[in-house]
Protein backbone atom coordinates (compact mmCIF):
# COMPACT_ATOMS: atom_id res chain seq x y z
CA UNK A 1 0.00 0.00 0.00
CA UNK A 2 1.21 3.33 -0.76
CA UNK A 3 2.21 5.51 1.94
CA UNK A 4 0.28 9.09 1.79
CA UNK A 5 2.36 11.67 2.34
CA UNK A 6 -0.50 14.21 2.54
CA UNK A 7 -1.90 14.22 6.16
CA UNK A 8 -4.64 17.05 5.59
CA UNK A 9 -5.99 14.60 2.77
CA UNK A 10 -7.63 13.23 6.02
CA UNK A 11 -8.46 15.99 8.29
CA UNK A 12 -11.87 18.40 7.69
CA UNK A 13 -11.73 21.28 5.29
CA UNK A 14 -13.90 23.64 7.07
CA UNK A 15 -17.51 23.68 8.03
CA UNK A 16 -17.66 26.19 5.54
CA UNK A 17 -16.19 24.40 2.68
CA UNK A 18 -17.78 24.67 -0.57
CA UNK A 19 -20.24 21.66 -1.57
CA UNK A 20 -21.38 20.69 -5.77
CA UNK A 21 -25.15 20.29 -5.68
CA UNK A 22 -25.28 17.57 -8.13
CA UNK A 23 -29.31 16.83 -8.36
CA UNK A 24 -32.83 17.96 -6.33
CA UNK A 25 -34.49 15.07 -4.64
CA UNK A 26 -37.83 16.01 -4.64
CA UNK A 27 -39.92 16.10 -0.87
CA UNK A 28 -43.09 15.30 -1.93
CA UNK A 29 -44.84 11.69 -2.31
CA UNK A 30 -43.90 11.09 0.85
CA UNK A 31 -40.04 11.12 0.65
CA UNK A 32 -40.21 8.69 -2.50
CA UNK A 33 -37.07 9.99 -3.92
CA UNK A 34 -35.23 10.44 -0.55
CA UNK A 35 -36.22 6.50 0.20
CA UNK A 36 -34.87 5.56 -3.16
CA UNK A 37 -31.76 6.90 -1.28
CA UNK A 38 -31.62 6.56 1.94
CA UNK A 39 -33.40 3.09 2.03
CA UNK A 40 -31.44 1.40 -0.56
CA UNK A 41 -30.15 -1.11 2.62
CA UNK A 42 -32.26 -1.72 5.51
CA UNK A 43 -30.86 -4.00 8.69
CA UNK A 44 -33.36 -5.24 10.87
CA UNK A 45 -31.05 -7.86 13.38
CA UNK A 46 -29.08 -5.92 15.31
CA UNK A 47 -26.79 -9.22 15.81
CA UNK A 48 -26.47 -9.26 12.03
CA UNK A 49 -25.19 -5.44 12.10
CA UNK A 50 -22.86 -5.93 14.64
CA UNK A 51 -21.16 -8.95 13.20
CA UNK A 52 -20.54 -7.28 10.25
CA UNK A 53 -19.12 -4.45 11.78
CA UNK A 54 -16.40 -6.46 13.85
CA UNK A 55 -15.39 -8.33 10.76
CA UNK A 56 -12.62 -6.76 9.68
CA UNK A 57 -13.00 -7.41 5.57
CA UNK A 58 -16.38 -5.64 5.85
CA UNK A 59 -16.39 -3.33 8.72
CA UNK A 60 -19.55 -2.17 8.37
CA UNK A 61 -19.42 1.33 10.58
CA UNK A 62 -22.78 3.48 9.08
CA UNK A 63 -26.28 1.60 8.07
CA UNK A 64 -29.62 2.09 8.05
CA UNK A 65 -31.58 0.14 10.58
CA UNK A 66 -35.34 -0.13 11.26
CA UNK A 67 -36.34 -1.31 14.41
CA UNK A 68 -39.48 -4.03 14.91
CA UNK A 69 -40.67 -1.97 17.75
CA UNK A 70 -39.78 1.28 19.69
CA UNK A 71 -40.58 1.02 23.72
CA UNK A 72 -39.33 4.11 24.63
CA UNK A 73 -37.37 7.58 24.48
CA UNK A 74 -35.56 8.44 27.53
CA UNK A 75 -33.67 11.33 29.54
CA UNK A 76 -30.19 10.63 31.24
CA UNK A 77 -28.89 13.78 33.23
CA UNK A 78 -25.28 14.21 32.03
CA UNK A 79 -21.90 16.89 33.14
CA UNK A 80 -23.32 20.19 31.86
CA UNK A 81 -20.16 21.30 30.85
CA UNK A 82 -16.98 19.86 28.22
CA UNK A 83 -14.11 18.17 30.11
CA UNK A 84 -11.03 20.47 29.40
CA UNK A 85 -8.87 17.64 29.14
CA UNK A 86 -10.47 16.56 26.07
CA UNK A 87 -11.17 20.46 24.70
CA UNK A 88 -7.41 20.85 25.09
CA UNK A 89 -6.65 17.20 23.12
CA UNK A 90 -8.76 18.22 20.00
CA UNK A 91 -7.30 21.48 19.59
CA UNK A 92 -4.10 19.75 19.56
CA UNK A 93 -5.38 17.66 16.84
CA UNK A 94 -6.05 20.92 14.85
CA UNK A 95 -8.87 19.48 13.15
CA UNK A 96 -9.77 22.48 11.31
CA UNK A 97 -7.21 24.81 10.08
CA UNK A 98 -8.00 27.71 11.73
CA UNK A 99 -5.35 29.80 10.12
CA UNK A 100 -7.57 30.45 6.97
CA UNK A 101 -10.83 30.11 8.60
CA UNK A 102 -10.29 31.59 12.05
CA UNK A 103 -11.13 29.54 15.63
CA UNK A 104 -12.93 26.92 15.78
CA UNK A 105 -15.99 27.78 18.40
CA UNK A 106 -17.37 24.88 20.87
CA UNK A 107 -20.65 24.24 20.67
CA UNK A 108 -22.97 24.42 23.97
CA UNK A 109 -23.25 20.75 25.46
CA UNK A 110 -26.30 18.90 25.87
CA UNK A 111 -27.23 18.47 29.91
CA UNK A 112 -29.00 15.65 28.85
CA UNK A 113 -28.51 12.51 26.76
CA UNK A 114 -31.46 11.26 24.31
CA UNK A 115 -31.61 7.51 23.80
CA UNK A 116 -34.34 4.83 22.44
CA UNK A 117 -35.24 1.62 23.87
CA UNK A 118 -36.20 -1.03 20.81
CA UNK A 119 -36.46 -4.30 19.34
CA UNK A 120 -35.17 -5.73 16.60
CA UNK A 121 -36.48 -8.22 14.32
CA UNK A 122 -35.40 -11.51 16.98
CA UNK A 123 -36.85 -9.60 19.51
CA UNK A 124 -33.10 -8.39 20.81
CA UNK A 125 -33.84 -5.11 23.63
CA UNK A 126 -31.33 -2.46 23.06
CA UNK A 127 -30.75 0.97 24.16
CA UNK A 128 -28.84 3.45 22.46
CA UNK A 129 -27.98 6.81 22.57
CA UNK A 130 -29.10 9.44 19.80
CA UNK A 131 -26.03 11.70 18.74
CA UNK A 132 -28.58 13.46 16.49
CA UNK A 133 -27.59 17.56 16.00
CA UNK A 134 -31.43 18.23 14.81
CA UNK A 135 -32.39 16.49 18.62
CA UNK A 136 -29.91 18.79 20.45
CA UNK A 137 -31.25 22.18 18.66
CA UNK A 138 -34.49 21.27 19.10
CA UNK A 139 -34.04 20.75 23.13
CA UNK A 140 -32.35 24.39 22.69
CA UNK A 141 -34.93 26.00 20.72
CA UNK A 142 -37.25 24.54 22.99
CA UNK A 143 -35.49 25.68 26.33
CA UNK A 144 -35.80 29.30 24.62
CA UNK A 145 -39.51 28.90 24.35
CA UNK A 146 -40.25 27.63 27.21
CA UNK A 147 -38.33 30.27 28.73
CA UNK A 148 -35.49 28.12 30.40
CA UNK A 149 -37.87 25.67 31.83
CA UNK A 150 -35.53 22.24 30.93
CA UNK A 151 -38.72 19.93 31.91
CA UNK A 152 -41.06 21.72 29.37
CA UNK A 153 -38.20 21.23 26.51
CA UNK A 154 -37.43 17.77 27.52
CA UNK A 155 -41.17 16.86 27.48
CA UNK A 156 -41.46 18.58 23.73
CA UNK A 157 -38.45 16.43 22.63
CA UNK A 158 -39.99 13.81 23.89
CA UNK A 159 -43.37 14.16 22.07
CA UNK A 160 -41.62 14.98 18.78
CA UNK A 161 -39.20 11.64 18.83
CA UNK A 162 -41.14 9.58 20.30
CA UNK A 163 -45.17 10.29 20.84
CA UNK A 164 -44.98 11.84 16.90
CA UNK A 165 -42.24 9.47 15.27
CA UNK A 166 -43.56 6.80 16.76
CA UNK A 167 -47.47 7.01 16.50
CA UNK A 168 -47.61 8.63 12.66
CA UNK A 169 -43.86 8.02 11.08
CA UNK A 170 -42.24 5.03 9.71
CA UNK A 171 -38.97 5.23 11.87
CA UNK A 172 -35.75 4.43 10.58
CA UNK A 173 -32.42 4.90 12.79
CA UNK A 174 -29.34 5.89 10.93
CA UNK A 175 -26.46 3.75 13.07
CA UNK A 176 -22.57 4.85 13.18
CA UNK A 177 -19.77 3.77 15.55
CA UNK A 178 -16.71 5.81 16.58
CA UNK A 179 -13.09 4.71 15.87
CA UNK A 180 -12.47 4.56 19.48
CA UNK A 181 -15.13 2.06 20.25
CA UNK A 182 -15.61 0.34 16.86
CA UNK A 183 -13.55 -2.97 17.72
CA UNK A 184 -13.85 -2.63 21.41
CA UNK A 185 -17.44 -1.99 22.44
CA UNK A 186 -19.98 -4.79 22.51
CA UNK A 187 -21.92 -3.00 20.79
CA UNK A 188 -20.32 -0.12 18.89
CA UNK A 189 -23.03 1.59 17.45
CA UNK A 190 -25.18 4.82 18.22
CA UNK A 191 -28.14 6.67 17.14
CA UNK A 192 -26.37 9.54 15.10
CA UNK A 193 -30.03 10.36 13.14
CA UNK A 194 -33.34 9.54 12.12
CA UNK A 195 -35.39 9.14 8.79
CA UNK A 196 -39.41 9.54 9.52
CA UNK A 197 -41.38 9.23 6.47
CA UNK A 198 -45.19 8.93 7.23
CA UNK A 199 -46.78 5.76 7.33
CA UNK A 200 -48.34 4.71 4.41
CA UNK A 201 -51.36 2.54 5.20
CA UNK A 202 -52.85 0.94 2.12
CA UNK A 203 -56.63 0.41 1.59
CA UNK A 204 -57.66 -3.34 0.31
CA UNK A 205 -60.08 -3.07 -2.56
CA UNK A 206 -61.62 -6.33 -3.04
Amino acid sequence: MKKIQDQNRYRPFSHESEFNVIGHIDPSRNWEERKKTCLRKIYSNLNTLIEEAKNREICTSLAVFKPSKVLDFTTEVVEREWDIAKLENLKQLNLFDSSKHGAFNVVQKLPYKFSYTFLDDAGKRSTLMIEDWETGQLYWKELKRFGGDETKAIASVRNKYYDEFVETKDLYFYLGTTRAFHFMAPNPFIIIGAFYPKKEFQTKLF
